[in-house]
């Protein structure tokens, strides 16, 4: 599903040049579980926005499906996401002017989808959010938006999820619940589930742990899966 080679992101410093990532190759088989784990600081948030096309390397490259991300435009990558990938933010992104509902159907709509409406509820049916429907995001909890978040990443049933800190925003027990709604969609779904998290624990029911120390890869671990 994922194949990553050699690929790297230097930026621009005030001191001269700043390398995030160094030479960083893996690969992803669908329907794995992968955590990605490093300190704040570590790239782990550039390596999940390069593996979405929402920024572009400095060298190397990465397949998605077998389709090289970085020799579409720009046009060409955001057409491959919305195919492919679903995203689980840790500040939600959630659309302040449009309902839970309208949230969830946006993916389906730019997809084309005609049954959008129905989809959606049934998938915020799924997540505990039924009587929520009309509500906007500021009239959600913190774990309902990421409840809505987590139902707008899989209602089109994308064969890749990617999640970044899911629960950086949450309580404790909040946090948990939803960590127990993404492992239950992904194993339903059969996703391939990538997610940026500081929590062992959290990293340990996924499949592997991909380490990241200082923009290099250290480790590619087996962890315990969910």
């Amino acid at each position: 599903m994922v194949q990553v080679e050699k690929l790297g992101k230097i930026v621009a410093h005030e001191s001269g040049t700043l390398t995030i990532l160094h030479d960083i190759s893996f690969e992803i088989k669908s329907g794995e579980s992968v955590a990605i784990m490093g300190a704040s600081g570590s790239g782990k948030s550039t390596l999940l926005g390069l593996l979405a096309g929402l920024d572009t390397p400095s060298s190397g490259t990465v397949w998605l499906n077998g389709e090289s991300l970085f020799s579409l435009d720009e046009d060409g990558r955001a057409a491959l996401r919305g195919r492919l990938a679903g995203f689980v933010f840790q500040s939600f992104q959630l659309l302040p002017m449009l309902t839970a509902w309208e949230n969830v159907m946006l993916p389906l709509e730019l997809l084309g989808g005609s049954d959008a409406r129905a989809r959606a509820k049934r998938m915020l049916e799924r997540v505990g959010l039924a009587q929520r429907l009309t509500h906007y995001p500021k009239q959600l909890s913190g774990g309902e938006q990421q409840r809505v978040a987590i139902a707008r990443a899989f209602v089109a049933e994308p064969a890749l999820l990617l999640a970044d800190e899911p629960t950086g925003n949450l309580d404790s027990t909040t946090g948990a619940t939803v960590i127990e709604l993404l492992f239950a969609l992904n194993r339903e779904r059969d996703a391939t589930l990538l997610l940026v998290t500081h929590d062992p624990a959290l990293a340990q029911r996924c499949g592997r742990v991909l380490k990241l120390d200082a923009g290099r890869l250290t480790d590619n671990a087996t962890g315990i899966c969910a």
